[in-house]
């Protein structure tokens, strides 16, 4: 049985913020699907299938063990992975047909000597330009200079060049489109060095949501796949949040004022207060910063109260409650709702480290 803690995961739901995204898109325009991190923690295989069947082109991991996690899954698609690989494992992304990222001449460099010779086949590469994330890709001509000679080899396939906004969710705009006129710019480089890369792409989730004129030729679709939107977007879509954490109540006990809880007596009952201990913790994910957001309890708020623990939390239930009494932690109950989005903010940061950050202690079960 467990303990009755697990995350519901709507694989229609998934299908379906997919395919209305991919309908909304301009014309022409190919939507590849972002399942790293085990699906933004949603599950990575049953992302990508349900990615499949809403219409992406293609799919995005973070790392080389993520896309050899998919191909062992059975799933087929063209698949991007997002951050370098090291150059001795370029075989393997050749014999499983993956896409990877390149972002200086160093990296081919490493690679040639590494295998000492020709490619056994045509190895497919996407261009990380860094437009003012400063996190990967190359910035100046310099460095594309540097790249150009090893992009011409017979071997090798440009098959995209790209980038990502910092800003994209913000209000303010300027620094974005400082980012798209750089990129705009780099893209210059290519033509001038007679290199024409297959697809360029430089819009996110919000990006793509919020600006449909930034969406090039394809857009990486992550966040949004899952229901999580940004502010204000303009393409007019109603996403639904794929992830519903439950869980259930072990235990109940009634406090009196001036009794405390928690690791260092953390909080102390101001009157008759009836507690309920729910099995989740920081271990599962359940991350200290959530101590004061709340938990759905016969269809009421319930306050975390305490500090959260590695197994367990604790909160103040709205009156005496059997063990086993239901609990939402994320989702729908009595009329009642807790989003993801909510939840980020007790954490300052986004919905999408609230689902990726759960452990895989959370059982994953699935809904279609």
């Amino acid at each position: 049985m467990g303990r009755g803690t697990v995350a519901e995961i709507s694989l229609g739901a998934i299908r379906d913020n997919v395919k209305a995204i991919r309908d909304a898109l301009p014309d022409g325009v190919r939507l590849m699907a972002v399942v790293k991190a085990n699906g933004y923690g949603h599950g990575a295989a049953e992302s990508a299938r349900m990615a499949v069947d809403g219409g992406a082109e293609r799919l995005a991991v973070a790392y080389l063990e993520e896309a050899l996690d998919l191909r062992a899954e059975g799933i087929e698609l063209p698949i991007l992975i997002l951050t370098p690989i090291h150059p001795a494992d370029v075989l393997q992304a050749l014999r499983h047909e993956l896409m990877i990222t390149v972002a200086g001449a160093d990296w081919f460099d490493a690679m040639r000597k590494e295998l000492g010779g020709k490619l056994p086949g045509k190895l497919k590469v996407h261009i990380k330009a860094d437009t003012g994330l400063g996190r990967l890709g190359l910035r100046s001509l310099e460095e594309w200079e540097a790249l150009v000679p090893w992009l011409k080899a017979d071997d090798i396939e440009v098959d995209g060049f790209y980038t990502h906004f910092a800003t994209a969710g913000k209000a303010d705009t300027s620094f974005l489109e400082r980012q798209y006129v750089r990129f705009q710019e780099m893209l210059g480089w290519c033509a001038a060095s007679g290199i024409q890369p297959r697809h360029c792409h430089c819009a996110g989730s919000a990006a793509a949501l919020r600006f449909p004129g930034l969406s090039m030729d394809m857009v990486r679709i992550g966040a949004a796949m899952y229901g999580f939107s940004p502010a204000k977007p303009s393409l007019e879509i109603a996403l639904k949040p794929a992830m519903a954490l439950k869980s259930s109540l072990i235990a109940v006990r009634k406090l009196v004022a001036g009794e405390s809880l928690g690791y260092d007596n953390s909080y102390t009952a101001s009157g008759e207060e009836w507690i309920g201990t729910v099995p989740i913790g920081y271990a599962d994910g359940w991350h200290q910063g959530l101590r004061h957001a709340e938990v759905l309890v016969e269809g009421q708020r319930a306050p975390i109260v305490g500090k959260i623990c590695m197994d367990q939390l604790m909160v103040k239930l709205p009156r005496a409650c059997p063990a086993g009494t239901p609990v939402v932690l994320i989702g729908n109950q009595g009329g009642n709702c807790i989003a993801a989005a909510e939840l980020a903010m007790h954490l300052s940061s986004v919905p999408q480290e609230v689902s990726s950050s759960l452990s895989p202690r959370v059982e994953r079960v699935y809904i279609s």
